[in-house]
């Protein structure tokens, strides 16, 4: 069996409850560790392995994390992978620094190993509880579509000084054709 098929029979047969409670909201919800337990039962069944992956890709003005879960049967050159990215609040009052980055962590996670097993959390009011609060703004990417974009000679400059690319594509939404072309430098 392949290792997309492995992968499938995961996300068709996925189960996993929603038994943490948040007092708070007054919601149920699942956590990471929730979603690694329920897949256990197919990792020696299946022949595979699950990881997670944590890098902080941008600093300013707030620190964004991208999380990658990834899905591999041992072959070193496949392996599929899902990716979140979370921004840190550094501002929530009542959390200590390392709860702050832990607690961007665990979300993080929860959705890259979403993403991969196909885990809708939509109706989720987790994914939805604003605890009596606005909605916090969303980042908008500034769009990098053309070499004649002001910032493409600078992300050109970035990418041979050893500047992945993922964090270029964390501040911008960027074509495909300048994807290509930054890959290729």
């Amino acid at each position: 069996m392949k290792l997309n098929e492995k992968l499938a029979t995961i996300q068709t047969k996925f189960k996993s409850k929603k038994s943490r409670y948040n007092s708070f909201g007054k919601y149920n919800f699942r956590s990471a560790e929730d979603i690694l337990e329920a897949t256990k039962p197919y990792l020696l069944e299946l022949k595979v392995s699950v990881t997670i992956s944590e890098k902080l890709i941008a600093s300013d003005p707030f620190p964004i994390m991208e999380t990658t879960a990834t899905i591999s049967d041992g072959d070193p050159d496949y392996a599929i992978h899902a990716t979140s990215i979370v921004g840190i609040d550094l501002n929530q009052k009542g959390m200590q620094m390392p709860q702050k980055f832990g607690s961007a962590s665990s979300y993080g996670k929860k959705y890259a190993l979403g993403n991969l097993f196909l885990i809708d959390d939509t109706a989720d009011s987790d994914a939805t509880n604003l605890h009596d609060k606005a909605p916090i703004a969303r980042v908008i990417k500034n769009t990098l579509t053309s070499e004649k974009d002001p910032a493409y000679p600078k992300a050109v400059e970035f990418i041979k000084k050893g500047g992945k690319l993922s964090a270029i594509k964390a501040k911008y939404n960027i074509s495909k054709e300048i994807e290509t072309k930054l890959t290729t430098l």
